[in-house]
């Protein structure tokens, strides 16, 4: 299983909407409206890299309002 938490940067005002949609998707763990340089922090997980890899492009990309993400795949040392 990998994990990963995505950070997210949305139109003005959207993030509380970007972050309900969001959390629908199958493999989100958690989605929150935060402040700060991201709008919306998400926790996502999926079987494989490639897998969240597909996740990230294909649905949460594709969520409206989202103007860009960066995924940060969790790691243990």
């Amino acid at each position: 299983m990998v994990q990963a938490y995505i950070l997210i940067q949305t139109e003005v005002g959207k993030a509380s909407v970007v972050a309900e949609v969001i959390s629908k998707i199958p493999g989100v763990i958690q989605a929150e409206d935060v402040t700060g340089p991201y709008d919306v922090i998400v926790r996502a997980q999926a079987d494989t890299v490639d897998g969240l890899g597909r996740m990230v492009v294909a649905k949460v990309q594709q969520v409206d309002g989202i103007t860009r993400t960066l995924t940060c795949p969790v790691v243990h040392l």
